[in-house]
């Protein structure tokens, strides 16, 4: 499932249509990266050469993308042609630019490559590259990546080996993604997703862990070092901030292991003790040692629930099938916290959805964006409800 941000659009995936035409960028109308502040301290309004000046650029864009950008998203690419007019009038230096074109060109390959398997879940399998294929580590995760192919997932890793390529050896290389770093050392790729059409190299890292959370339903770690725990805090720093849609996270290493137990300990002793954290921000995560309950974390996930978007201020919920009314009052009655007004309801699909999913069930709430720890309760307690039977393998 194709992912983007809880603050805004659609998950999974979701279409924009255009919206306005390309004139209204120079008499007010903000594209990306532009702002109040920014077009007042740019230049006066009232000057005419400064009008006329817009005027002409917007004319020049409007005539480019009548021609080369046709299509629902055509105010979108005129907004970046307008950043890039901005850009060039900043005076940005070469090395700025290199690395916005590359940072550009690499996003735009990496969602090309991944554009066909939207609606296939996918876990991202962090870990160590230097774990060797005879530890318990590696084991565990190549079991995990079996069970979870067998389960109708694919599997995303950084393409290395240690436990990179354990996943991908569980999943196999049909069912795999590599998202792949170049490095001065260490950093090699696997033999199983070397030379696939869907290994993706990255300069940069930042544009890799961007693939790596976009396109999961899920993310899974195993013991690793600074790389593994920059890639866990980061999952669980998007997710409590709501930057990303709710995903679950297992941290899972070899029976009788105490890697993720110590880490859970640290987590709880230093952050959680001291108030940095709050109790509900310890459900963002399960810490395990068996790959069974491993397995059942991810799937039950998404038992019922399905996905997550914005429509407008209300955050509505996709779900396989309707709930009962007393879980519905369960969700009223222990977690009217969350809201800022109203109540949890039950509502058909909106229109402002685009015709996504029409089937699914909706439960709308009016959500206070920062208790994303409460609101991971909630989708567990939606999970609890046995109106139908679904199917956990479905997609």
């Amino acid at each position: 499932m194709g992912r983007s941000i809880l603050a805004a659009p659609d998950f999974p995936s979701g279409r924009r249509r255009a919206r306005m035409k390309v004139h209204g960028f120079p008499t007010g109308v903000r594209s990306a990266g532009s702002s109040a502040q920014e077009q007042a301290v740019a230049a006066p309004p009232d000057q005419p050469s400064e009008k006329l000046r817009r005027r002409e650029r917007a004319a020049a864009i409007q005539a480019f993308a009548d021609r080369f950008l046709i299509g629902p998203n055509q105010d979108l690419f005129a907004g970046i042609l307008v950043t890039l007019t901005r850009l060039a009038r900043d005076g940005a230096n070469r090395g700025d630019v290199k690395l916005l074109n590359k940072a550009f060109a690499e996003l735009r390959y990496a969602l090309k490559v991944f554009a066909p398997y939207t609606e296939t879940r996918k876990i991202s399998i962090f870990g160590s590259s230097r774990t060797p294929e005879d530890h318990p580590d590696y084991r565990q995760a190549l079991e995990f990546a079996r069970r979870m192919c067998k389960s109708g997932w694919m599997v995303i890793t950084g393409a290395g080996d240690g436990i990179m390529k354990a996943g991908h050896g569980g999943a196999g290389r049909e069912a795999s993604f590599g998202v792949a770093i170049h490095l001065p050392f260490e950093q090699k790729t696997n033999t199983i997703i070397a030379d696939d059409a869907k290994l993706v190299n990255f300069r940069y890292f930042f544009t890799r862990k961007l693939m790596f959370m976009k396109e999961a339903s899920a993310v899974a770690l195993f013991p690793g070092g600074f790389g593994t725990q920059d890639e866990g805090f980061e999952a669980l720093t998007l997710i409590q901030m709501g930057k990303t849609p709710m995903i679950p996270i297992v941290m899972l290493e070899q029976p009788g292991g105490t890697y993720w137990l110590h880490w859970r300990t640290y987590v709880a002793a230093e952050l959680l003790r001291t108030g940095m954290i709050s109790d509900e921000d310890m459900h963002l995560f399960r810490v395990t040692d068996d790959v069974d309950l491993a397995v059942r974390e991810v799937r039950q996930f998404y038992r019922v629930y399905h996905s997550m978007r914005y429509v407008g201020e209300d955050l509505v919920l996709r779900l396989r099938h309707p709930i009962s009314t007393a879980t519905l009052e369960r969700l009223n009655d222990e977690y009217r916290q969350i809201l800022t007004v109203g109540r949890f309801e039950q509502v058909p699909p909106l229109p402002a959805e685009e015709g996504e999913y029409p089937d699914f069930s909706r439960l709308k709430l009016r959500f206070d964006r920062k208790s994303c720890g409460r609101l991971r309760r909630c989708i567990d307690l939606i999970n609890t409800d046995d109106s139908c039977a679904p199917n956990h393998d479905s997609p």
